[in-house]
């Protein structure tokens, strides 16, 4: 087994993961041992039409086919409120959304999932604004009429029906701020009521949404790019902060050219404090969020420039190409209000960064697309590498297309708490998969969680010492939202999603933006076919 080239000064790398072999992949870099299914990638396969246009209701004063109260195993017969609101033609551009919510009187059975003590559901149900619609239209089947002894609710699902462009419409940026959940679709923003997904607020966009952060700041405001007119030769230049609170612009401005061949086509964003750095792949702005005023740029020339940054639990990193003949890269700690660079890391020859698992403390997968070797690699506070992972199984690490004109994020699907990064293990069609804990200061794995029978699990956040996961759903089970406690041990239910009719449904959104908030779990939609069929885009979970 080859051992890992190592840079001046760096301790050396222990064989293990540090030298996996696989196919090649576009871009620099190479490919994860297994694709993660919750990563946003760049191309979106068929979205399969699980939602019907029109969904049959079931015989009166069921709820829905057979009856709340029919089947073994049914929850007692309760009644099911239906909420069905028109299309609202102002939401969205050549295209309207729906929703369906439930609620359910005193004599739900009371469920075995359990919650920790400070996810306490906030919010209050918003007020209708009476399009004059009422409750009239086609009445929807309850996604909740299967729902067994100790599962929990589908509390709302939204769907929605676009005529839109051949490649259809992306939907990536999902927030949750306070009691609003606010989605992007295509041209317009949205912001939906937690508690029953009423629309509060819709901010039509000039052109295509192309870009978005995926933090908010304190005060609920994120950062949007859209793109600089309609058709096919236009770029993703134009910069816009919201208000995810009020549904209110706060400035929009162009995001300059900062050299001859500063492309924008998929821009990233990545927001520190009152910091938004814009990278493109080869030339990177930062601009204050309050008020729109230029920081800094990467700068062009020789040398080692960055060609992007990335920020996460109030530091910041920029990866760096050099001029030299063999493009060195390097990782530099940077100053998120003045650019200054700090710390550098420079990287084995030929390799380059492929994922970003943490920015505090930094964790890195590094690899040679030719060689196949492969490491992931911790460095401390001063740059200087400290652990490499080591662990056995392919981890899902597919996060983003490191291709040209692409900047790359830090990975969805891995969570830092204290000293442990967790990440999941690469699932496949009819496998099941686990979550792995690893010491970032051995290296070494401290514990591992299995899925179970052909299921998958994704981290999703630490919590109060605890790791927070979601099992997803399959063809007759409704997913999961567990907590798992930081030393390892017996996964605890927070969450347990109602079965059929709703789990066919939540199984298969396709590459779904996840989120678990005040007890409630969201998924959503992250591209839409857009052909003029119902497709679902938000489904909210909760007690």
């Amino acid at each position: 087994m080859t051992e890992l080239p190592q840079p001046p000064n760096q301790p050396p790398t222990p064989s293990g993961y540090g030298h996996l072999p696989g196919p090649p992949q576009q871009g620099y870099g190479f490919p994860p041992q297994g694709e993660n299914p919750y990563a946003q990638q760049p191309a979106y396969p068929p979205q399969p039409p699980t939602v019907p246009q029109q969904w049959p209701a079931g015989p009166a004063g069921s709820g829905g086919p057979g009856g709340p109260g029919s089947g073994p195993g049914a929850a007692p017969k309760k009644k099911t409120v239906l909420l069905i609101a028109a299309s609202v033609a102002a939401a969205l551009v050549l295209g309207g959304v729906g929703y369906v919510a439930f609620s359910g009187d005193d004599k739900d059975p009371k469920p075995v999932a359990q919650e920790p003590t400070d996810a306490k559901p906030s919010g209050s149900p918003s007020a209708d604004k009476g399009d004059g619609n009422g409750d009239g239209g086609a009445q929807q089947t309850d996604l909740n009429s299967g729902r067994k002894q100790g599962e929990d609710k589908v509390l709302w699902l939204k769907t929605t029906k676009i005529d839109g462009p051949g490649m259809g419409v992306d939907a990536a940026g999902q927030w949750v701020v306070g009691d609003t959940v606010v989605k992007t679709l295509w041209k317009n923003l949205t912001g939906y009521s937690v508690t029953d997904g009423k629309e509060k607020w819709t901010l039509p966009f000039p052109a295509q949404i192309c870009s978005v952060a995926p933090q908010a700041t304190a005060e609920g405001r994120t950062v949007v790019m859209y793109r600089d007119g309609e058709g096919e030769n236009t770029s993703c230049t134009q910069l816009r902060v919201v208000d995810l609170k009020t549904g209110k612009e706060v400035w929009s401005k162009e995001v300059p050219k900062e050299g001859l061949f500063d492309i924008f086509t998929s821009p990233t964003l990545s927001m520190i404090g009152d910091t938004v750095t814009v990278s493109r792949g080869g030339n990177a702005s930062a601009f204050k969020i309050s008020n729109g005023d230029k920081l800094f740029a990467s700068p062009v020339g020789d040398g080692c420039n960055p060609d992007s940054y990335e920020a996460g639990n109030g530091k910041m990193i920029a990866l760096v190409t050099c001029t030299d003949e063999d493009s060195t890269a390097e990782v530099h700690g940077i100053d998120p209000v003045t650019g200054a660079k700090g710390w550098v890391y420079r990287l084995p020859a030929k390799f380059k960064v492929t994922s970003i698992y943490s920015v505090n403390p930094t964790v890195i997968d590094i690899g040679d697309e030719k060689t196949k070797q492969r490491s992931i690699v911790v460095l401390g506070p001063d740059g200087k590498q400290t652990a490499t992972l080591a662990g056995e199984g392919g981890f899902a690490v597919g996060c983003g297309d490191t291709g040209l004109f692409r900047s790359l994020a830090t990975c969805p699907s891995a969570v830092v708490d204290a000293n442990t990064l967790y990440l999941p293990t690469a699932a496949g069609t009819g496998k099941t998969n686990e979550i792995v804990a690893f010491d970032l200061a051995t290296g070494k794995d401290k514990w591992r969680v299995p899925a179970g029978d052909k299921r998958t699990l994704t981290p999703l956040k630490a919590v109060n010492g605890q790791l927070i996961a979601y099992r997803k759903a399959d063809e007759e089970q409704g997913g999961e939202v567990l907590s798992i406690p930081a030393a390892g041990g017996t996964p605890t239910a927070l969450l347990r999603h109602p079965s059929a009719p709703a789990a066919p449904i939540e199984r298969t959104f396709t590459l779904p933006k996840l989120d678990y908030v005040d007890g409630r779990f969201f998924i959503s939609s992250t591209h839409l076919r857009a052909q003029g069929q119902d497709e679902k885009l938000l489904m909210v979970f909760g007690k």
